[in-house]
């Protein structure tokens, strides 16, 4: 592994807290950008020329207007000043539940679930993704997996919230099918009461289960670090990333591939031209996985985005 680590600045679109169901909002986006500062303020000054006005902060939704593509396209396009480096992560809110319900009562949920080194119950979680709305009705599963993800929230809570595991798995109950076996979640009640209690304490080996910002860190320091370099993770300030979880995500990729994550540093993007650039491509990312524009724009992103086991779609624009 080389000594001196690389540093790559992050920042994500698309956090909505807790409330990962919202239809309106079905995307998280994660971007990771390796330029140096002066490079990257280079960059957002010639974005800033290109620029009609001269706003701050650039954000997605400006560029995507038709009269500021062109920067876009500047930004994206093959010898840009992105192309080759920097990523992005998408994650499928509703299916990183549904991966959450899977790996919370049927697996052992770790800070490797929901990754690229865990997939496991993968296919299990897809399954159910698939045929849940359809022998369920979409209206019906999605109300299913909000009781869920209401169990599964312990901020504040210093026991077990038992009517909200009570109403899970009534609810549970409920809901039968030939297609879709849902026995084994119904016989899942001492892992839940287990988990929920490991929950209770933040500094539990078992992650938060409503943070999908955790599993897009993994990912996206698995694919920096690929060739054996270690990294510097530069990111926009988020309360996901508290130090005991950071912590565990390190101990998590040196078990299993011995990769140096070496720190997470926090950092305001307002003062960081490279996070700037990497919340333009988060939102920009985001963005297109709602509402696909133009094929030219897809093709542009289509080499940015990394694998992952949070998009259950072949393509960014078949959601």
């Amino acid at each position: 592994m080389r000594s001196d680590p690389l540093e790559v600045a992050c920042d994500e679109s698309g956090f909505s807290g807790s409330n990962l169901l919202d239809p309106r909002d079905p995307v998280i986006t994660h971007a990771a950008v390796h330029l140096d500062t002066a490079e990257a303020t280079r960059v957002v000054q010639a974005i800033r020329a290109r620029f009609r006005y001269s706003p701050r902060e650039y954000k997605a939704n400006q560029l995507l207007r038709r009269i500021q593509r062109p920067v876009l396209e500047w930004l994206l396009e093959p010898g840009g000043p992105l192309h080759g480096r920097a990523t992005v992560h998408l994650t499928d809110k509703t299916f990183f539940v549904v991966s959450r319900l899977v790996d919370y009562l049927l697996g052992e949920p770790s800070y490797a679930a929901g990754t690229s080194l865990d997939r496991a119950l993968h296919q299990t979680a897809l399954h159910l993704h698939l045929q849940g709305p359809v022998e369920f009705g979409a209206d019906r599963w999605v109300d299913f997996l909000k009781v869920f993800a209401s169990m599964m929230r312990t901020k504040r809570h210093r026991i077990i919230n038992r009517p909200a595991v009570d109403r899970f798995f009534r609810t549970l109950e409920g809901l039968r099918s030939d297609a879709v076996d849902l026995d084994p979640f119904r016989r899942a009640r001492p892992q839940v009461e287990a988990v929920l209690t490991e929950l209770l304490d933040d500094r539990a080996p078992v992650p938060p289960a409503l943070e999908p910002l955790l599993p897009a860190l993994v990912e996206t320091t698995l694919h920096w670090t690929s060739n054996g370099q270690s990294v510097v993770l530069v990111h926009d300030e988020q309360s996901a990333l508290t130090r005991h979880r950071i912590a565990r995500i390190q101990q998590v990729l040196n078990t299993h591939q011995c990769i140096a994550l070496q720190a997470v540093v926090r950092v305001d993007s307002r003062t960081d031209p490279r996070v700037q650039l990497a919340d333009l491509l988060a939102g920009t990312a985001r963005r297109l996985a709602i509402t696909p524009a133009a094929d030219e724009l897809i093709g542009l992103l289509t080499p940015y985005v990394i694998p992952t086991p949070l998009w259950p779609f072949p393509t960014v624009t078949n959601r």
